[in-house]
């Protein structure tokens, strides 16, 4: 990863309070934005603080010099955006903190994609069976009442409480159990009748 390298103190510009004056070798001073040199002094005096924040976030060393070089990288490519010198500290901060986010992000997106243990696998007589079984319910679900159907979606495969169902639907809490009670009780004779 690239590293915002201090500018040797012979070729920077001077300065009268704190307004970047023009270069002497030809070069013009930037419109506006944040300088170079005033970035490099901002890495000089707030590395090791920014360096902190990012540990208090993360928890490997490397991570948080990753994270605090990226964020000196793009504050100096959108150092012309930064129209006031004094508030570069901010950005810079404020791109630690979301940086760092992005970064623990990433790890958990990681952990939940890595591959989970098998299981201990059925054979395949168990396999067939069980097939057997889920179309046998879906085909019974299909033979209920709308609202029923509904209802039992929503609360047994969508894992949502009896009050979470009545507010999906618009329909009571009574309802719900009524409508439920029903939809267990006619799966439980089309299931019956199956097997």
């Amino acid at each position: 990863m690239p590293v915002i390298a201090p500018v040797p103190t012979g070729s920077r510009a001077s300065s009268v309070d704190g307004i970047p004056s023009p270069r002497t070798s030809g070069e013009g001073a930037q419109a506006a934005g944040t300088t170079v040199d005033h970035l490099t002094e901002t890495y000089r005096a707030h590395y090791r603080s920014l360096l902190g924040l990012a540990a208090l976030l993360l928890d490997d060393t490397a991570s948080c010099e990753d994270v605090v070089q990226e964020a000196f990288i793009r504050v100096h490519s959108a150092r012309k955006r930064v129209r006031e010198p004094e508030k570069t500290l901010a950005y810079l901060r404020q791109t630690v903190v979301n940086l760092s986010r992005s970064a623990l992000r990433r790890r958990i997106l990681g952990l939940k994609l890595l591959s989970k243990p098998m299981p201990d696998m059925a054979s395949a007589e168990e396999g067939a069976y069980d097939q057997l079984e889920r179309e046998d319910l879906i085909k019974a679900m299909r033979g209920l009442q709308r609202r029923q159907r509904e209802v039992l979606a929503l609360r047994y495969f969508s894992d949502m409480t009896e009050v979470q169902v009545a507010e999906a639907l618009g329909i009571s809490l009574g309802s719900v159990k009524a409508y439920g009670s029903r939809g267990i009780a006619s799966l439980r004779v089309a299931m019956g009748a199956t097997s």
